[in-house]
This record gives structure tokens, C-alpha cells and sequence, in this order.
């Protein structure tokens, strides 16, 4: 019989062809992931970069004044700005155009105040009343008298101080000091359907809010604030200021009221108590103590103030400080923003000069992402998160800490329910079981990972949260239950008949013993204590218990699949060493096998970890999606990955929102790249470490 040997150096140039193919296959499909992944990072660093930026003010134009007297009120559209003063009323093009000719006041106005949309100007004639409109239409002005261009005599004799503001296109309301009191008027269609007399208030300064239904009075340092009605007006609250105010101004939305005194600008807004709502003083504003004048804003809570040596800064209302600070020549004496915010008008004397605005995110801040803020209405500062609401005038509220709370107490429950389970079963398979009943049992328990997590969400929140409700007490003592019941089969196993005790076969004696305790265990509190979770205050149906379940199912099949692969990788040798020294067989599994295989236990923690954090439809349609910081094992949440699918498809391209939902991405981005690192950083150390003493024995 003759032997044919292969050749030491044999090779084959097909087959080494193929090999370097695979090769290569490989290394490129490798890079290709590595680069996919760095080119998705970049990419949400890209769009979520521009939340960061600094505002900016740029210079455009320069205008020249005909006009050399003083203003007294002002604004644009952006395209157009128009300007009244004690002579003349005129509209004056931004981009450099020869101004259209001025309409002269045939008698001079001592003062003005413009409504806070800034489409209404009213004009105290020596006591007199005048309301003018600039409508402006495809760059082209006119000036609009809606009840005559002859001022109004009030009966009530001269007036002193007035406050604006506009309630419809054709409807307005005004407040103004009279030697008789205050009066507040409601104008329409030309005539005055409403007026209330306020006898023997006086007032420095008078405010009204956008809607109308508010008037702040300051006399000294005294501050009313009236409720209007068309029934008449009832006074809600007296506050006794530090200061007397300088002016009153109010931010977008008729809530935050701007307080300037010689102390700074100061935000106050009405918090709901037992007596109703009342003002609260929140936050001085940094900064602001030098100011002359404060200008809001016609849509955002933004304002701007300019001092003497010509500093203008801008200020917005969930800011401590300024946003923008720019130093310009002194002498200016008045501003306005454009409706947009995008473009800020300075005049000096007989010169306007236009600044283009980039401010596009005002509230956002790295802080308020993190740090409690007091938003309006809130009795405290508080972490929260409310992206839309159903009224025009709501502030966002773009929290991360409900978000992250909830996805780490979800994914951290959950792993705590898992890796008992996924454990014991990983090594009671490897190591105990016998081979004919492991080659069912392991790819059943793996089978469990094909279910979509939709379904387990679906099951999870439709069959399961209603069946735990009414179970709670049944559910919460399983854990004891079970342990208690695995422990007596433990002491009473020895007394079984040596054929029933088939080494491998334990479980099949012990599963219907388990089923049967679980079932009692959740049936007989129900007896007991029916509906218990309805009756509990704050106990929510879908909330953080039953999702923790449902996703340590889910991660059950995954941690178990990876520790019992750590747990056969051991050498097979250390084992049956131990058991040769005399070792029982639990004693061999938990100080030879559990140690060699401890760093793919750890890896399958970790991984199943991460799996829990990026989980989305199982939190989604489990938890009830409440975005709240507070509460326990009975109260909702809301995850990251949840709130991204639930908000992306209304957020606004481009928006705050939007890139605040990438920037929620990024960050779980960069969370799972940690947590994956460091697993595999102390992988490598475990099993350095043991490959040592495995050496050294």
C-alpha cells in the first residue's frame, strides 16, 4: 500500500487566488462598516453643530435722515422701515432707496406706544388720542387712520399715559391716565363698543398685555394688575417692587412681564397658588443694569437693551445673561427689531443704520438641556421636556434629563430582570443538562431572539399591562416566591426515587413544579386584593415595571447565547481537573468555569446592556411615553430612542427641535461606542488575567 504525502510546500495558485479574494472581500466589507460608521457620526456632528453657535451681528446699510427730530417710534418689515417723530411720519426703504415723501402731523405728539405685534402706533396729542397704522404692501407704505386722523378727546379729560395693544385687524383696546382714573377702551369698526373707568387710579406706567385681558399699573413702587372683562375690570394682585420701575415691557406671548429698574431688567410671570395665579419675580438678567431702553421682540422671548457708551445686547428670557453683546459708537436712541428677529435698526441722529441678526435659536443653551429650568407657569425650576403644545404662545421645553432617566431606568431594570434568567439557564445547559435534552432546549431559548420587538411591545402593552394591573402584588412577590420554591427542591431532591433523579433531567420534574407556584403566586392576590393597581394613587398601567419585563424577555435569548458560548469555550481540561481533585460539580462551576469564561460573560452584560439602551418599539408602545424625570416602578417614562420616533416625523426641518432630536441621537451614538469600549477593554483584561493563572496551573 503506497502513501501519497502532500508536499510541505505544496500550493495551489486557485486555491491561494481565492483565499487572497476572501481576503481582501473581507478587509474591504470591514473598512467599508468602520467608514460607514465614522461618515454617520460626522454626519450628526454636522447637523447638530449648528445648535451651537454663537449669534452674530453683521452691518448692512447706512441711511441717512432727513428728519432731524426725535423719535418716537419705529420699526419695519424687513424690507421697508417706517419712523414717527414730533414733525412727521415717514416710510424709508432698507436697501438704500430714496425715501418716499413724509406725512407731515399737522399737530406734534408728546409720545407713542406701539402695539406688541408693532402693526398699531397711538399718538398722545397733547392729551389727546391718535391711532395710526404703517401698512406696508409689496415694498410700498401707507399711513392709516382707523378711526380718522383727527385725535380723540377723551371726556375724562388729558391724557398722561397710554398703553396699546391690538386684538384683531379691526379691533383694539387701550389704557389711558386720565385726571378721572384710568380708562381702558375698546375700539371697533370706529367707534367704542366698551369703556371702563377705573376712578382714582393713577399710574407711571401702563401695560397691557397682547390679548388684552391684562393691565399692569406701576404707582411708585406699587404694581396692580387688572383682570379685563367686558363686564368691567377686577383687580387680581398688588405687588410691592424693590424699585421703582423705569418701564414695563412684555415678551412674546402675554406671560413673561419685563420689569426695568436701576437694579436691571427683571422677569416675572404668574404662578397658579391657592388665591390664582400671581406674580412671581424669577431672575434679574446679568448684565443689564446700564440700560436706557428695552426692546422685545414680535414673536420670540428675546429682547435687546443699548446703554449710554453704546453697547447693545440681546437677552433672551430662559438666559441668565446676554446672548449677543456688541459694542457700536455711543449716541444711539432708539431700535427695532424686524418681525422675523433677523435684523436689528439703530438710529443716531439723522442716521439709521441696519444690522443683519443671526439668532435663529435664542432659548437653546448647552445648560437647559441638562440644568432645571424655570419655565413659565411652573411653580419651581424643573427638568422638562415639551417640544409643541396647542397654543401659539408656548416656549419649548427641550430637556434631555426625563429622556435619559427613563432610558437608563428601563434599560437597567430590565437587565437586572434578564440576567438571573439568561444566567442560570447558560450555565444550568452547559454544564448540568444532559446533551439530548440541550440540543431542544438551546435553540429554543434562542428562537426567543427572532420575535420582533414590536410584537413583545404589542403584547407588552395590550395583554400584559392590564393582566400585571390587576396581579401586582402576585408579580412583585414571584422573584421571592420562585427563589424560595428552587431552593426547597434543592433540600427535598435527595428524597426523590433514585429514578426520577436522572442526572440532566432535573428540569423536567422541575418546570411543571415552577409553572404551577408561578400560577398560584399570581392567581391567589387577585383573590385577595382585586384591582389593586387601579386603586393605587399614582400607579400608571403601562409603566416602568412592565417594560422592564418585556425587555428582559427580549434579552433573555441574547445574554443567554453569549455566556453559555463563554462558558464552552473554557478548556474542557480545568473542569474535568477539578472533578478529578474532587471537586463537586457546583464547586467546579463557579471557581474554575466561572472565572475562565467571566470575560464573555461580561461582554454578553454588556452587550445585552446596550441592547436595552437602544430599544425603541418595546419602550414606545410599553411605557406610556410620559417624559418625566420623577416617579418610581409604577410611573411612565419616556426612553431616547422612544422619543426620536415619536417626534422626529412632526419636527420641522432645520428647526430647534429637529436638530435637538439628532443631537438625542448622537448621543446614544456615543453612549453605546462607550459602554462597548469599556466592555471590551475589561474583556481583554479578564481574560488576560485568567489566561495567566491558567498558564501558571
Amino acid at each position: 500500500m503506497s502513501i501519497n504525502r502532500i508536499p510541505v510546500h505544496f500550493s495551489d495558485r486557485r486555491r491561494r487566488a481565492v483565499d487572497q479574494f476572501v481576503r481582501r472581500v473581507v478587509t474591504g466589507c470591514g473598512v467599508g462598516i468602520l467608514l460607514l460608521m465614522l461618515l454617520l457620526f460626522f454626519w450628526l456632528i454636522w447637523v447638530v453643530l449648528p445648535l451651537f453657535s454663537a449669534p452674530g451681528m453683521q452691518a448692512t446699510t447706512n441711511m441717512q435722515l432727513w428728519d432731524k427730530a426725535q423719535v418716537l417710534a419705529m420699526g419695519s418689515d424687513g424690507h421697508l422701515g417706517w419712523r414717527i417723530s414730533r414733525n412727521e411720519a415717514r416710510f424709508i426703504p432698507l436697501d438704500g432707496q430714496p425715501a418716499a415723501e413724509a406725512l407731515v402731523l399737522q399737530q406734534h405728539p408728546d409720545a407713542a406706544v406701539n402695539s406688541s405685534n408693532s402693526n398699531s402706533v397711538l399718538l398722545n396729542m397733547q392729551g389727546a388720542l391718535l391711532l395710526m397704522q404703517p401698512l406696508i404692501h409689496e415694498n410700498h407704505g401707507q399711513w392709516f387712520f382707523p378711526f380718522g386722523d383727527r385725535p380723540l378727546h377723551l371726556a375724562q379729560g388729558a391724557v398722561t399715559t397710554m398703553a396699546l395693544t391690538s386684538l384683531s385687524d379691526h379691533q383694539w383696546r387701550i389704557a389711558a391716565q386720565t385726571p378721572a382714573g384710568i380708562s381702558v377702551m375698546t375700539l371697533e369698526n370706529q367707534q367704542t363698543v366698551n369703556q371702563i373707568l377705573l376712578p382714582q387710579q393713577q399710574a407711571e406706567h401702563l401695560l397691557l398685555s397682547p390679548d388684552g385681558t391684562l393691565l399692569y399699573a406701576s404707582e411708585g413702587r406699587l404694581l396692580r394688575v387688572w383682570q379685563i372683562t367686558p363686564e368691567g375690570a377686577q383687580l387680581r394682585e398688588t405687588q410691592t417692587l424693590n424699585q421703582r420701575p423705569q418701564s414695563l415691557h412684555i415678551l412674546t406671548g402675554g406671560r413673561t412681564l419685563l420689569i426695568q429698574d436701576t437694579q436691571g431688567v427683571k422677569q416675572w410671570f404668574a404662578i397658579a397658588g391657592d388665591k390664582g395665579p400671581r406674580l412671581q419675580e424669577i431672575h434679574t438678567f446679568d448684565h443689564s443694569q446700564d440700560a436706557l431702553k428695552v426692546v422685545p421682540e414680535a414673536q420670540r422671548r428675546v429682547f435687546a437693551t443699548f446703554n449710554a457708551a453704546g453697547e447693545v445686547k440681546l437677552f433672551a428670557s430662559k438666559q441668565q445673561g446676554p446672548i449677543l453683546t456688541r459694542q457700536l459708537a455711543p449716541g444711539i436712541q432708539a431700535l427695532a427689531f424686524s418681525p422675523r428677529g433677523d435684523a436689528l435698526i439703530i438710529e443716531r441722529e439723522g442716521q439709521w443704520q441696519q444690522f443683519a441678526l443671526d439668532n435663529p435659536w435664542p432659548d437653546f443653551t448647552w445648560r437647559n438641556l441638562w440644568q432645571k429650568i424655570w419655565y413659565e407657569n411652573y411653580p419651581q425650576p424643573d427638568w422638562v421636556w415639551q417640544s409643541t403644545a396647542a397654543g401659539d404662545s408656548y416656549q419649548a421645553k427641550f430637556s434631555l434629563i426625563p429622556m435619559v432617566l427613563g432610558t437608563l431606568k428601563a434599560a437597567s431594570l430590565a437587565l437586572l430582570f434578564a440576567t438571573p434568567l439568561a444566567l442560570a439557564a447558560a450555565m444550568y445547559t452547559a454544564w448540568f443538562m444532559s446533551p439530548g435534552l440541550r440540543r431542544w432546549v438551546k435553540p429554543g431559548i434562542e428562537m426567543m431572539g427572532a420575535l420582533p420587538s414590536v410584537v413583545i411591545g404589542l403584547i407588552a402593552g395590550v395583554w400584559l399591562a392590564p393582566h400585571v394591573s390587576t396581579a401586582l402584588v402576585g408579580v412583585l412577590l414571584l422573584p421571592l416566591v420562585l427563589a424560595v420554591t428552587l431552593l426547597l427542591c434543592g433540600v427535598l431532591s435527595p428524597h426523590l426515587p433514585a429514578r426520577w433523579r436522572r442526572p440532566g433531567f432535573e428540569v423536567i420534574l422541575l418546570l411543571p413544579v415552577l409553572l404551577a407556584v408561578t400560577l398560584l403566586t399570581l392567581w391567589l392576590p387577585t383573590q385577595l386584593w382585586p384591582d389593586i393597581g387601579e386603586r393605587l394613587a399614582h400607579y400608571e398601567q403601562r409603566n416602568l415595571l412592565v417594560a422592564a419585563l418585556a425587555m428582559g424577555f427580549a434579552l433573555v435569548p441574547l445574554i443567554f447565547t453569549l455566556s453559555e458560548d463563554a462558558l464552552f469555550s473554557v478548556p474542557g481540561a480545568l473542569g474535568q481537573g477539578s472533578l478529578a481533585l474532587g471537586a463537586t460539580p457546583w464547586q467546579t462551576l463557579t471557581r474554575v468555569v466561572l472565572p475562565g469564561a467571566s470575560a464573555g460573560i461580561f461582554a454578553a452584560l454588556m452587550i445585552g446592556f446596550g441592547r436595552a439602551v437602544g430599544e425603541t418599539m418595546i419602550v414606545l408602545m410599553a411605557t406610556g411615553n410620559t417624559p418625566v424625570s420623577e416617579g418610581g416602578l409604577f410611573a411612565g417614562l419616556r426612553a431616547l430612542s422612544a422619543n426620536i420616533a415619536i417626534e422626529m416625523p412632526e419636527a420641522a426641518a432645520g428647526s430647534a427641535h429637529y436638530r435637538i432630536l439628532f443631537l438625542s441621537a448622537l448621543l446614544l451614538l456615543i453612549f453605546t461606542l462607550v459602554i462597548n469600549t469599556v466592555a471590551e477593554l475589561i474583556r481583554q483584561r479578564l481574560r488576560q488575567r485568567y489566561s495567566q493563572h491558567e498558564g501558571q496551573g
